[in-house]
């Protein structure tokens, strides 16, 4: 998933993206873009623009890693000379992590207080887990309000969440993303409104309470969505992990080939 996408119409303006923005600043003649990372973890950014007139050094759309807390100059650009307004028509996309993450294997703590594993959709799920982000992703069933644990070590890069609206709607399913030291990230969703008890920059220890489980987003009923993500170039993909739950090793097998 993008994390982010910001889009700057003005000569020289700031949008917020999330936690990621583009920013551009006049600069003789031209604009320098640049990528803004308020994360406490690496992103990668791609810079594009729907200007034909619109050109960039380097060439747009322009690629960079932005590390956490950081800004980073992506291109310089100019209007052609024969442009008369209109702005840059720059947008920013945004994904989570470094494509230098080289994941290790790892053996993952079950990350719900409950006796044992209920699995509602697991690899290559037909509901939801047909797509690369969330091919390896697993649905553990559990009643809202369940304790959820980190699976492993790592430093909180995310955390989505908010209060029911006025309509009583979930909206978009809350999250927490979990960056570890190999560059792999954790994603743990559908949490309850306002469920996160750790915020951006923590550092959490494997078994450490983190959230509170819900039915948040487009959830078919309550549940936990882990998943195990590394960027692979511009977009997320799920890797499969190993866990270690209440009864011992849970096996998951691997989706086949055509599986939706």
């Amino acid at each position: 998933m993008l994390l982010g996408l910001a889009t700057c119409f003005g000569a020289a303006a700031a949008e917020p993206a999330g936690d990621v923005r583009l920013r551009v600043e006049a600069d003789d003649g031209a604009y320098l873009a640049w990528a803004d990372n308020m994360l406490p973890g690496p992103v990668e950014v791609m810079l594009h623009t729907d200007r034909g007139d619109v050109a960039g050094e380097p060439a747009l759309p322009a690629r960079a890693t932005v590390p956490a807390n950081t800004s980073v100059l992506v291109a310089r650009v100019h209007r052609g000379n024969a442009a008369r307004g209109g702005g840059l028509g720059l947008r920013l996309d945004t994904v989570p992590g470094s494509v230098n993450a080289r994941p290790r294997d790892y053996e993952y703590l079950f990350p719900l207080q409950l006796p044992e594993p209920r699995v509602e959709q697991a690899w290559g799920g037909r509901y939801s887990h047909a797509d690369a982000e969330n091919r390896h992703a697993v649905d553990f069933a559990a009643p809202p309000g369940t304790t959820v644990f980190a699976a492993r070590d790592g430093v909180v890069m995310q955390v989505e969440v908010s209060a029911i609206t006025a309509n009583g709607h979930h909206g978009d399913a809350n999250l927490i993303r979990i960056l570890h030291d190999d560059g792999s990230m954790a994603v743990y969703a559908h949490l309850a409104p306002d469920g996160a008890l750790v915020r951006p920059g923590q550092r959490v220890r494997r078994g450490q309470p983190i959230g509170v489980s819900g039915n948040s987003g487009l959830s078919a009923g309550p549940h936990l969505h882990f998943a195990v993500q590394a960027n692979r170039g511009m977009h997320l993909a799920s890797i499969p992990f190993r866990m270690f739950g209440p009864g011992g090793i849970l096996r998951f097998s691997e989706p086949t080939t055509g599986e939706n």
